[in-house]
């Protein structure tokens, strides 16, 4: 039976990983019209972040964040007009901001407040940056990661909102990190997760069949730390 209900609101680890573990899956499905997606995804997830976090000092080139753009819009929402503003930042600009931005990091709305300096950079983009070279600290903002979450509906691509998201996901990765601190949980793993999940359910639900016998605790919000006794299934 296909799977319904929200990943957000689950308290068994073993389905948030099993839901990670069909990530590649996911893209793989999605690639099946977005063609580009499978190769610029595995540059974001992999390539990109080595980079990135193998530098010095972390920073991005003009080159690197107009291929993250590219990979953005080919995952989400495609908007073209993004793709051609974001190539008219100077190369000089583009590494100065971004070393800026992760300097300044653990403060993640300062290190947001200076990317969208840059021109095409707005909340959403700035933390798909940051994600890229810490994952442990950043979320990207994602449409449907966002939308799977608690009370954020509709999306708004603000500062504020995505404090909100931040702070949402974050609560999820303490509940995953004490009930499973041998996977490693990080604000990008659980977005990725939520991401994984909203879009298996519009594509292809069979990936998830396997998880709708198995009894899980939900609570009402990943923040409060409350877990109620009543189990109930993801559907």
């Amino acid at each position: 039976m296909p799977l319904s209900g929200a990943l957000y609101t689950c308290d068994d680890p073993e389905v948030w990983r099993a839901v990670l573990n069909v990530y590649w899956d996911v893209i793989k499905a999605k690639g099946e019209k977005q063609k580009k997606l499978p190769a610029l995804d595995k540059w974001y997830q992999e390539e990109l972040s080595a980079i990135v976090m193998g530098r010095q000092e972390k920073y991005l080139t003009r080159d690197e964040l107009m291929k993250l753009m590219e990979w953005k819009l080919t995952r989400g929402k495609f908007r073209p007009r993004l793709q051609q503003m974001v190539a008219t930042n100077p190369s000089e600009t583009v590494e100065s901001c971004t070393r800026r931005a992760f300097k300044l990091l653990p403060d993640v709305e300062a290190a947001i407040t200076e990317l969208s300096q840059l021109k095409a950079i707005g909340p959403a983009t700035a933390s798909a940056v940051l994600a890229a070279g810490a994952p442990e600290e950043v979320a990207f903002m994602a449409d449907e990661a966002v939308e799977s979450v608690t009370d954020l509906n509709p999306v708004q691509y603000t500062l504020k909102h995505y404090s909100l998201y931040l702070n949402k996901i974050r609560g999820c990765v303490r509940k995953l990190k004490k009930a499973d601190p041998g996977t490693g949980w990080t604000p990008h793993r659980v977005e990725k997760s939520l991401w994984a999940f909203a879009i298996a359910q519009k594509l292809c639900p069979s990936l998830l069949d396997t998880l709708g016998s198995a009894p899980v605790k939900a609570s009402a919000d990943c923040d409060t730390g409350a877990c109620p006794t009543k189990k109930q299934k993801i559907k």
